[in-house]
C-alpha cells in the first residue's frame, strides 16, 4: 500500500462503526469469505436497497427530504445497505450552479444534516454529492455509516457527450493516486462526532462479512468499467447511483449492460437512479434494480409520480462466492488482478444465523421493458406533471388542430392526468404488479393529491374521481379555425377533447388575419398579397401562410393568460407546443408560430413513432377518436380549400416523407454522416426502390433544406428529450446554425459518385 494511502487506512479505522483494534493491512483479504466460515454457514444473507428518487436542482430541502424518506423505508425493511441516485443532494441537473460556492455549501449541509438525523446508524448509505479536495471539484460517493463517513468515491469517468458536460464543472478522479484525506467542513466534522478527515479515493469497502464498491452511471458504460477490477479482486456488492435519463428504446441497453456485469464475473450489482424533471429537458426514468449473478432479482417502476421509490431484496453472497469459484478461468485472472485499496469498517452486512434461517433469497425475475407507444405516453407525462406542479402554472393550454401532433400532445396530457387519477386513488404506476417487482409496498399518494389541489386551486377536500374531471381542470385547448379549415379537423378536435375531459373552446382568426393584412396595407399600397392557387408568387404564398401560423402562437397566449380569468380562477396556463422532431430537423416549420410555447412534450419524438402512439392511445387509453386522426393525411391547413377540402399535405410541401427524414436524422446524428457518406449509405441501402440519381437528389434535398432551416432550431421550445437523433441544440446537438447551403464540395462528389456507377463504392 503506498504511502498516500496509510493515513486514510488509519482515518478510516477510526471512523468505522464498533472500531477496534484492526487487523494489518496484508490480513484483511478473505477477511469476509473466512468470518462466513467461522460462523459454519453456508448462507450469507444480506438486505439491500437501492432507489429512484424524483429530485430538483437546487432544491436542497426537499432533496433531503427526499434521500432520508429513502433511508428510513430501507431500514423500515431490514436492509443494512442503501444506494442512493447520481448528485441526489445538490440535483443532478445543476450545470453552471455547480460552479457556484454556494452549491457547495448547501451540500456539505444536507450531510451534516443526514448525520446528525441518526438515520445513518445500522445501516450503510452511499449518498450522491460534490465534494471539493484540493481545489478540485469531484462528483462523489459519500458513504456513511453510525454518523460517520467511511469513505468519499469520486467518480472515474464523466459524462461528457449527448445531454451531458459532467467535464464542463467536474475533474475525473485518477485511480493511481490511491487513497487520500479529505478536511470535512466544520458543520459535517460538528455532527460526526469531532471526525475531522474522511478517506477519498478509488477503493472499496470491507466489512466483517461482504464487501462493497462504487460505480457512477457512465462508469458503467465504460469498456473498461471498475466494476471489471472491483469484481476480479473479491468485491461483491457493486452499487451504481445513477443520473440516466430516458430515450426511447434505452432501457434495453441498460439492462444488458447490468446483467453483463454479472454474469461472467459474478456478484450482486445495485442500480439507482434519478426519477422524474430535475429542471431541464431530461426525464430520468428510475427504474431501480438489483442483479445477482447476471439475473435480475428486483425491479422498480420506469415512470412514476412518486417522490420516493425503494426497491430491496434479499441476496445470498454464498451463491455469489460459488458462482465465482466455480469459473476456473475467472480464478486465473483473479489471482493475478491488481489489489484494490479497502477501506475497512467493523459491521456485519449479512443476517444472523437465526434470522438467515428463516430468510429466502430473492428469485431471479424476467424484467419487464415497456412498448415504445407506452415509453412516449408515459415519459413525456410524467415530465409534464413534474413542469406543471414546481412551476406554479394552473395548467396546460394547448392549440388543438385536430392534426396528428396536437392530437398527440393533447393524449399525453390525457395520460398524464389517468397517472395523477392512478397515484391519488391507489398509488398505482404503469407494469405489471409493484410486489412482484420488489418496491416497497405504497398506497394513495398524500403528495401527488396535494400538488393537484395546489395547481387546480381547488377546496382543500376536494377529491377528484375521474381522469376527465382532472382534465378539465388542467387541460384547456382550443381550435384555432380559419376560412383555410376544414369540417374534419375541427370536429375532431372537439371530440378528443371531448374525450379527455378538456375545457376546449373553438375560435376563427380571420378577422385577425384581416386586421393585420389592412395595417400591412398601409405600406403595400395598392398590392395584395394571394396564395399561390390565386395567381400569388411563392413569395406572397408563404408570407400568407406565416401570418395564420404566427397569429395563433399571439392568440394562444392571450387564451393561456386569460381563460383563467375567463373561469373565474386564478392563475396562469402554461403552453404547449406540438411540433415534432421530424419536423424540426427539416425545419417545417414557421418561426414563432404556435410551435413555440413554454413546453413541447414531443418535440424528441418521430412521426413515425407517434402514429404508433396515436394507434395504442385509441385503444389503450380510451381516446376512440385518435383512430380517425392518425388515418388523416398531415396538413398544416394553411392554403384556400378545394371545394371544402384540403388538398395541401406536409409530405407534399416538405419534398420528403417522414420515414425518409427519420432515416435523414438517424445518419446525420447517430453515424455521424455528412452528405458523402449520407449518400453511399442509402444509395445501398435504397438500392432495389431507387435509382442513385435519385438517392443523391433526396440527401441534396435534406441537407440544403436542414441549412437553410437550421436558425430555427435555436429557437426550439424545450422539448422533452426522447429520440438520439433530436436537433435540439440546447446542448445535445452542438452545430453551427450559419451553413455553406451550396455544400459546394459535397454535393460534387456526390454528383462523382453517382457518374461512375456502383463500383466507386463497392456495390456489385
Amino acid at each position: 500500500m503506498s504511502k498516500r494511502s496509510r493515513p486514510s487506512d488509519a482515518c478510516a479505522a477510526g471512523a468505522a462503526s464498533g472500531s477496534g483494534a484492526e487487523p494489518p493491512a496484508d490480513a484483511v483479504a478473505g477477511r469476509s469469505a473466512t468470518a462466513k466460515l467461522a460462523r459454519g454457514s453456508t448462507r450469507a444473507l444480506a438486505t439491500l436497497a437501492t432507489c429512484s428518487l424524483n429530485q430538483w436542482a437546487l432544491d436542497f430541502d426537499g432533496n433531503l427530504h427526499r434521500t432520508l424518506e429513502s433511508i428510513r423505508q430501507a431500514k423500515a425493511a431490514g436492509a443494512r445497505y442503501r444506494l442512493g441516485p447520481e448528485l441526489e443532494l445538490p440535483g443532478y441537473g445543476c450545470e453552471d450552479h455547480f460552479y457556484e460556492a454556494d452549491t457547495l455549501l448547501h451540500s456539505w449541509q444536507s450531510v451534516a444534516a443526514i448525520l446528525r438525523s441518526g438515520e445513518t446508524r445500522g445501516i450503510v448509505c452511499d449518498i450522491g454529492s460534490l465534494v471539493m479536495h484540493r481545489g478540485v471539484r469531484y462528483n462523489a460517493r459519500i458513504i456513511c455509516l453510525d454518523d460517520r463517513i467511511l469513505l468519499i468515491r469520486p467518480k472515474l469517468h464523466l459524462a461528457d457527450d449527448g445531454n451531458y458536460r459532467e467535464g464542463r464543472w467536474f475533474v475525473p478522479w485518477c485511480a493511481s493516486r490511491g487513497i487520500e484525506e479529505l478536511a470535512l467542513p466544520d458543520e459535517v466534522t460538528e455532527a460526526a462526532g469531532g471526525q475531522r478527515f474522511a478517506p477519498i479515493g478509488f477503493a472499496a469497502l470491507e466489512l466483517d462479512d461482504a464487501s462493497a464498491g462504487a460505480e457512477t452511471c457512465e462508469e458503467l458504460f465504460t469498456p473498461n468499467a471498475p466494476h471489471v477490477s472491483l469484481s476480479l479482486d473479491g468485491v461483491e456488492i457493486i452499487a451504481n447511483g445513477s443520473g440516466s435519463h430516458h430515450e426511447l428504446r434505452k432501457l434495453d441497453r441498460r439492462l444488458q449492460l447490468l446483467c453483463s456485469a454479472t454474469a461472467t464475473a459474478g456478484g450482486v450489482y445495485l442500480y439507482a437512479n434519478q426519477q422524474g424533471c430535475d429542471g431541464g429537458r431530461c426525464y430520468y426514468d428510475g427504474c431501480a434494480l438489483i442483479v445477482v449473478n447476471g439475473q435480475v432479482v428486483a425491479q422498480g417502476t420506469q415512470f412514476s409520480l412518486r417522490d420516493v421509490e425503494v426497491v430491496c431484496a434479499v441476496v445470498d453472497l454464498e451463491q455469489v462466492r460459488g458462482f465465482r469459484a466455480a469459473v476456473q478461468s475467472r480464478g486465473q485472472q483473479a489471482s493475478q488482478a491488481k489489489a484494490v485499496p479497502r477501506v475497512r469498517s467493523r459491521f456485519a452486512l449479512c443476517a444472523s444465523r437465526a434470522a438467515a434461517a428463516v430468510a429466502v433469497a430473492a428469485p431471479p425475475l424476467e424484467p419487464f421493458v415497456h412498448s415504445v407507444e407506452e415509453e412516449v405516453a408515459y415519459g413525456p407525462a410524467c415530465w409534464l406533471w413534474d413542469y406543471l406542479r414546481r412551476s406554479g402554472g394552473g395548467g396546460y393550454f394547448l392549440p388543438l388542430s385536430g392534426g396528428a401532433d396536437s392530437s398527440s400532445t393533447a393524449a399525453i396530457v390525457g395520460c398524464m392526468c389517468q397517472l395523477v387519477l392512478d397515484a391519488i386513488t391507489t398509488g398505482g404506476a404503469p407494469g405489471p404488479p409493484q410486489h412482484t417487482h420488489g418496491v416497497l409496498p405504497h398506497g394513495p399518494d398524500a403528495a401527488v393529491l396535494a400538488d393537484l389541489r395546489r395547481v387546480a386551486r381547488a377546496e382543500p377536500n376536494w377529491l377528484p374521481t375521474s381522469a376527465s374531471e382532472i382534465a378539465n381542470v388542467v387541460l384547456h385547448t382550443c381550435y384555432m379555425g380559419s376560412e383555410n379549415s376544414s369540417v374534419q379537423t375541427r370536429a375532431r378536435a372537439a371530440r378528443l377533447a371531448d374525450e379527455i375531459g378538456a375545457y376546449h373552446v373553438s375560435s376563427v382568426i380571420d378577422p385577425m388575419v384581416r386586421g393585420t393584412l389592412e395595417v400591412f396595407a398601409t405600406v403595400a399600397g395598392a398590392r395584395r398579397p394571394r396564395f399561390r392557387n390565386a395567381g400569388g408568387t411563392d413569395v406572397e404564398d408563404i408570407a400568407l401562410q406565416n401570418i395564420q401560423a404566427r397569429l395563433r402562437m399571439v392568440y394562444g397566449y392571450l387564451l393561456a393568460q386569460l381563460v383563467p380569468w375567463v373561469r373565474g380562477r386564478s392563475g396562469f396556463l402554461l403552453v404547449l407546443g406540438s411540433a415534432n422532431v421530424d419536423e424540426a430537423l427539416r425545419g417545417y416549420m414557421t418561426k414563432y408560430d404556435c410551435s413555440s410555447a413554454d413546453v413541447n412534450p414531443i418535440g424528441g419524438i418521430s412521426k413515425t413513432d407517434l402514429k404508433r402512439f396515436l394507434k395504442w392511445g385509441a385503444a389503450s387509453l380510451g381516446y376512440a377518436s385518435l383512430a380517425d386522426v392518425v388515418a388523416a393525411a398531415p396538413t398544416a391547413e394553411l392554403r384556400p380549400l378545394t371545394d371544402g377540402a384540403c388538398t395541401q399535405t406536409d409530405e407534399e410541401d416538405m419534398g420528403m416523407t417522414y420515414a425518409e427524414l427519420s432515416r435523414f436524422g438517424s445518419l446525420r446524428k447517430q453515424a455521424r454522416c455528412g452528405p458523402v457518406a449520407m449518400f453511399e449509405a442509402l444509395r445501398a441501402e435504397w438500392a432495389s426502390a431507387l435509382s442513385p440519381s435519385h438517392v443523391a437528389d433526396k440527401v441534396k434535398r435534406f441537407f440544403r433544406f436542414y441549412a437553410i432551416n437550421r436558425h430555427k432550431l435555436t429557437t426550439l421550445t424545450p422539448s422533452y428529450h426522447a429520440e438520439g437523433y433530436s436537433p435540439e441544440d440546447n446542448r445535445f446537438d452542438l452545430r453551427p446554425f450559419l451553413y455553406p447551403v451550396s455544400f459546394a464540395r459535397q454535393f460534387a462528389m456526390i454528383d462523382e459518385l453517382v457518374a461512375e456507377g456502383p463500383s466507386a463504392v463497392g456495390a456489385p
